[in-house]
Protein backbone atom coordinates (compact mmCIF):
# COMPACT_ATOMS: atom_id res chain seq x y z
CA UNK A 1 0.00 0.00 0.00
CA UNK A 2 1.32 3.62 -0.40
CA UNK A 3 1.85 5.03 2.08
CA UNK A 4 3.03 8.38 1.55
CA UNK A 5 0.16 9.08 -0.60
CA UNK A 6 -2.45 8.17 2.08
CA UNK A 7 -0.14 10.88 4.20
CA UNK A 8 -0.60 12.82 1.46
CA UNK A 9 -4.23 12.49 1.24
CA UNK A 10 -5.00 12.80 4.79
CA UNK A 11 -3.12 16.03 4.69
CA UNK A 12 -4.93 17.49 1.60
CA UNK A 13 -8.65 16.68 3.02
CA UNK A 14 -7.34 18.37 6.38
CA UNK A 15 -6.81 21.33 4.29
CA UNK A 16 -9.70 21.60 2.50
CA UNK A 17 -11.88 20.60 5.41
CA UNK A 18 -10.37 23.97 7.44
CA UNK A 19 -10.65 25.76 4.07
CA UNK A 20 -14.25 24.87 2.96
CA UNK A 21 -16.00 24.29 7.05
CA UNK A 22 -19.31 26.54 5.14
CA UNK A 23 -19.37 24.05 2.19
CA UNK A 24 -20.04 24.76 -1.52
CA UNK A 25 -22.82 24.14 -4.01
CA UNK A 26 -23.74 20.36 -5.35
CA UNK A 27 -24.26 18.98 -8.47
CA UNK A 28 -27.18 17.36 -7.77
CA UNK A 29 -30.28 19.72 -9.11
CA UNK A 30 -32.24 20.39 -5.58
CA UNK A 31 -35.38 22.37 -6.92
CA UNK A 32 -36.95 22.61 -3.94
CA UNK A 33 -35.75 24.75 -0.73
CA UNK A 34 -35.89 23.70 2.54
CA UNK A 35 -33.75 22.56 4.95
CA UNK A 36 -30.25 21.07 4.46
CA UNK A 37 -28.98 17.68 4.95
CA UNK A 38 -26.75 16.67 7.51
CA UNK A 39 -23.21 16.39 5.78
CA UNK A 40 -20.24 14.32 6.97
CA UNK A 41 -19.55 15.80 10.45
CA UNK A 42 -15.55 14.46 10.97
CA UNK A 43 -14.35 13.78 14.36
CA UNK A 44 -13.13 16.33 16.28
CA UNK A 45 -9.45 14.66 16.52
CA UNK A 46 -7.44 15.45 13.61
CA UNK A 47 -5.60 12.52 11.98
CA UNK A 48 -2.17 12.92 12.18
CA UNK A 49 0.12 12.24 8.37
CA UNK A 50 1.96 9.47 9.96
CA UNK A 51 -0.92 7.91 11.92
CA UNK A 52 -1.72 4.79 10.00
CA UNK A 53 -3.55 3.13 12.79
CA UNK A 54 -7.02 1.70 12.12
CA UNK A 55 -8.11 4.65 14.02
CA UNK A 56 -6.22 7.01 12.05
CA UNK A 57 -7.47 5.65 8.97
CA UNK A 58 -10.92 5.80 9.94
CA UNK A 59 -10.41 9.50 10.91
CA UNK A 60 -8.70 10.23 7.26
CA UNK A 61 -11.64 8.54 5.60
CA UNK A 62 -14.22 10.85 7.30
CA UNK A 63 -12.19 13.83 5.70
CA UNK A 64 -11.80 12.28 2.57
CA UNK A 65 -15.81 12.02 2.89
CA UNK A 66 -16.08 15.36 3.76
CA UNK A 67 -14.56 16.94 0.48
CA UNK A 68 -16.06 13.90 -1.52
CA UNK A 69 -19.80 14.61 -0.74
CA UNK A 70 -21.27 12.11 -3.58
CA UNK A 71 -20.46 9.00 -5.32
CA UNK A 72 -22.18 6.42 -7.60
CA UNK A 73 -23.33 2.82 -5.88
CA UNK A 74 -23.89 -0.22 -6.47
CA UNK A 75 -25.65 -2.52 -3.68
CA UNK A 76 -26.87 -5.87 -2.60
CA UNK A 77 -29.35 -4.88 0.72
CA UNK A 78 -30.88 -7.77 2.44
CA UNK A 79 -29.92 -9.89 -1.11
CA UNK A 80 -31.64 -7.29 -3.45
CA UNK A 81 -29.59 -5.59 -5.54
CA UNK A 82 -29.46 -1.67 -6.95
CA UNK A 83 -27.67 0.92 -8.32
CA UNK A 84 -28.03 4.78 -7.98
CA UNK A 85 -25.86 7.73 -7.13
CA UNK A 86 -25.99 9.26 -3.54
CA UNK A 87 -24.89 13.13 -2.68
CA UNK A 88 -24.46 13.31 1.32
CA UNK A 89 -23.73 17.10 1.08
CA UNK A 90 -24.07 19.73 1.12
CA UNK A 91 -27.75 18.54 0.84
CA UNK A 92 -29.08 14.69 0.87
CA UNK A 93 -29.80 13.53 -3.18
CA UNK A 94 -30.35 9.73 -3.70
CA UNK A 95 -30.88 8.12 -6.93
CA UNK A 96 -31.93 4.56 -6.98
CA UNK A 97 -33.19 1.79 -8.68
CA UNK A 98 -33.42 -1.83 -7.64
CA UNK A 99 -32.37 -4.87 -10.23
CA UNK A 100 -35.68 -6.48 -10.57
CA UNK A 101 -37.85 -3.20 -10.70
CA UNK A 102 -38.03 -0.61 -13.63
CA UNK A 103 -39.45 1.53 -10.95
CA UNK A 104 -37.16 4.28 -9.58
CA UNK A 105 -36.83 6.62 -6.21
CA UNK A 106 -35.31 9.62 -6.82
CA UNK A 107 -34.91 12.13 -3.07
CA UNK A 108 -34.08 15.72 -3.79
CA UNK A 109 -33.44 17.59 -0.59
CA UNK A 110 -37.17 17.17 0.88
CA UNK A 111 -39.04 16.18 -2.05
CA UNK A 112 -39.20 12.58 -3.46
CA UNK A 113 -40.08 11.21 -6.78
CA UNK A 114 -41.35 7.95 -7.39
CA UNK A 115 -41.94 6.27 -10.55
CA UNK A 116 -40.52 6.51 -14.25
CA UNK A 117 -41.52 3.47 -15.61
CA UNK A 118 -44.60 2.62 -17.51
CA UNK A 119 -46.78 1.20 -14.92
CA UNK A 120 -45.99 3.97 -13.06
CA UNK A 121 -47.86 6.06 -15.80
CA UNK A 122 -50.47 3.71 -16.34
CA UNK A 123 -51.59 3.88 -12.57
CA UNK A 124 -51.37 7.80 -12.69
CA UNK A 125 -52.97 7.67 -15.55
CA UNK A 126 -50.05 9.87 -17.70
CA UNK A 127 -47.52 11.19 -15.67
CA UNK A 128 -44.62 8.90 -14.87
CA UNK A 129 -43.86 10.16 -11.73
CA UNK A 130 -45.16 10.86 -8.43
CA UNK A 131 -43.80 13.60 -6.03
CA UNK A 132 -44.25 13.70 -2.39
CA UNK A 133 -43.12 16.93 -0.14
CA UNK A 134 -43.26 16.65 3.66
CA UNK A 135 -40.99 19.22 4.85
CA UNK A 136 -38.38 16.32 6.07
CA UNK A 137 -35.80 14.35 3.86
CA UNK A 138 -37.99 11.10 3.10
CA UNK A 139 -36.42 7.82 2.92
CA UNK A 140 -33.96 8.08 5.34
CA UNK A 141 -33.81 4.78 6.61
CA UNK A 142 -32.59 3.42 3.04
CA UNK A 143 -30.00 6.95 2.70
CA UNK A 144 -28.70 5.51 5.85
CA UNK A 145 -27.97 2.14 4.46
CA UNK A 146 -26.09 3.02 2.15
CA UNK A 147 -24.27 6.39 3.03
CA UNK A 148 -20.58 5.73 3.44
CA UNK A 149 -20.41 8.74 5.91
CA UNK A 150 -23.17 6.56 8.41
CA UNK A 151 -20.53 3.51 8.25
CA UNK A 152 -17.42 5.82 8.49
CA UNK A 153 -18.95 7.63 11.77
CA UNK A 154 -19.42 4.20 13.14
CA UNK A 155 -15.45 3.04 13.01
CA UNK A 156 -14.20 6.66 13.81
CA UNK A 157 -15.85 6.09 16.75
CA UNK A 158 -15.14 2.51 17.71
CA UNK A 159 -12.67 1.65 20.46
CA UNK A 160 -11.02 -0.69 18.24
CA UNK A 161 -11.16 -0.80 14.84
CA UNK A 162 -9.36 -3.87 13.33
CA UNK A 163 -7.20 -4.26 9.83
CA UNK A 164 -7.94 -7.95 8.45
CA UNK A 165 -5.16 -6.83 5.65
CA UNK A 166 -4.58 -6.06 2.36
CA UNK A 167 -6.88 -7.65 -0.21
CA UNK A 168 -7.05 -7.49 -3.75
CA UNK A 169 -10.51 -6.00 -4.49
CA UNK A 170 -12.25 -5.62 -8.36
CA UNK A 171 -9.63 -3.91 -10.22
CA UNK A 172 -7.50 -2.38 -7.08
CA UNK A 173 -5.99 -3.60 -4.03
CA UNK A 174 -7.41 -2.15 -0.88
CA UNK A 175 -6.98 -1.96 3.11
CA UNK A 176 -9.83 -4.01 4.66
CA UNK A 177 -10.83 -3.14 8.08
CA UNK A 178 -13.51 -4.90 10.80
CA UNK A 179 -15.34 -3.63 13.68
CA UNK A 180 -17.35 -5.63 16.12
CA UNK A 181 -20.42 -3.76 18.25
CA UNK A 182 -23.91 -3.23 19.00
CA UNK A 183 -26.74 -1.18 17.67
CA UNK A 184 -26.80 1.27 20.10
CA UNK A 185 -23.41 2.51 19.61
CA UNK A 186 -23.34 2.31 15.77
CA UNK A 187 -26.09 5.05 16.27
CA UNK A 188 -24.92 6.48 18.71
CA UNK A 189 -22.02 7.53 16.63
CA UNK A 190 -24.21 9.42 14.51
CA UNK A 191 -23.47 13.09 16.11
CA UNK A 192 -24.34 14.46 12.39
CA UNK A 193 -28.27 13.07 12.91
CA UNK A 194 -30.67 14.06 14.82
CA UNK A 195 -32.14 12.11 17.51
CA UNK A 196 -35.16 10.47 16.24
CA UNK A 197 -33.16 9.76 13.07
CA UNK A 198 -30.73 7.86 15.45
CA UNK A 199 -32.88 5.48 17.14
CA UNK A 200 -34.87 4.40 13.67
CA UNK A 201 -31.38 3.58 12.47
CA UNK A 202 -30.86 1.53 15.93
CA UNK A 203 -34.27 -0.10 15.90
CA UNK A 204 -33.45 -0.88 11.60
CA UNK A 205 -29.88 -2.54 12.57
CA UNK A 206 -31.91 -4.50 15.38
CA UNK A 207 -30.63 -6.90 18.56
CA UNK A 208 -27.20 -8.50 18.34
CA UNK A 209 -23.83 -7.42 17.09
CA UNK A 210 -23.39 -5.49 14.22
CA UNK A 211 -20.23 -6.21 12.21
CA UNK A 212 -19.29 -3.81 9.78
CA UNK A 213 -16.75 -4.54 7.17
CA UNK A 214 -15.20 -1.45 5.53
CA UNK A 215 -12.48 -1.36 2.30
CA UNK A 216 -10.34 1.41 1.55
CA UNK A 217 -8.26 2.59 -1.75
CA UNK A 218 -4.95 3.78 -1.09
CA UNK A 219 -6.20 7.48 -1.06
CA UNK A 220 -8.86 6.46 2.03
CA UNK A 221 -11.84 6.32 -0.08
CA UNK A 222 -14.41 3.65 0.73
CA UNK A 223 -14.51 1.17 -2.16
CA UNK A 224 -16.63 -1.27 -0.24
CA UNK A 225 -18.61 -1.49 3.15
CA UNK A 226 -20.75 -4.84 4.46
CA UNK A 227 -22.32 -4.80 7.49
CA UNK A 228 -24.24 -7.24 9.09
CA UNK A 229 -26.93 -6.80 11.25
CA UNK A 230 -30.77 -7.93 11.14
CA UNK A 231 -29.80 -7.72 7.44
CA UNK A 232 -26.40 -7.74 5.16
CA UNK A 233 -25.94 -5.07 3.31
CA UNK A 234 -23.49 -4.71 0.84
CA UNK A 235 -22.47 -1.56 -1.15
CA UNK A 236 -19.33 -1.01 -3.42
CA UNK A 237 -18.66 2.89 -4.63
CA UNK A 238 -17.02 4.92 -7.53
CA UNK A 239 -16.98 8.02 -8.52
CA UNK A 240 -16.07 9.75 -5.10
CA UNK A 241 -16.46 13.70 -5.49
CA UNK A 242 -17.09 13.26 -9.61
CA UNK A 243 -18.44 16.34 -10.73
CA UNK A 244 -20.13 14.42 -13.89
CA UNK A 245 -22.67 12.86 -11.46
CA UNK A 246 -26.07 14.58 -11.33
CA UNK A 247 -29.31 14.07 -9.85
CA UNK A 248 -32.48 16.14 -11.31
CA UNK A 249 -36.17 16.49 -10.83
CA UNK A 250 -38.38 14.97 -13.44
CA UNK A 251 -40.37 17.51 -15.66
CA UNK A 252 -43.01 18.82 -13.79
CA UNK A 253 -45.56 18.01 -16.58
CA UNK A 254 -44.51 14.47 -15.94
CA UNK A 255 -45.42 14.54 -12.41
CA UNK A 256 -48.45 14.04 -10.32
CA UNK A 257 -48.93 15.23 -6.41
CA UNK A 258 -48.55 12.76 -3.83
CA UNK A 259 -51.28 11.68 -1.25
CA UNK A 260 -51.27 10.72 2.00
CA UNK A 261 -48.98 12.24 4.84
CA UNK A 262 -46.06 10.26 4.09
CA UNK A 263 -44.68 8.64 0.64
CA UNK A 264 -45.09 4.96 1.09
CA UNK A 265 -42.07 2.19 1.23
CA UNK A 266 -39.68 1.78 -0.70
CA UNK A 267 -38.06 -0.18 -2.19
Amino acid sequence: MAAPARWAAALLAAALLAGTATGCGSSGKTPDGGASSTSASPSTAQPSPTDRSPHGVMLSAQLVLHDARRAEYTAVLAGEGAKGALFWAPKTVLKYQGDADDEMLVVLDTSAYLGGDPASAARLGGPHWQKFSTGRIPYTDLIDRLSPVVAVAAAAADPDPQLVGEEKLLDTTAEHYRITTTAARYAAAQTQLDPARQRALESALGPGDVVLDLWLDDSDQVVRLRRAAAEVDTVDYTEFGSSSLSVQAPAEADTAPGTGASPPPFP
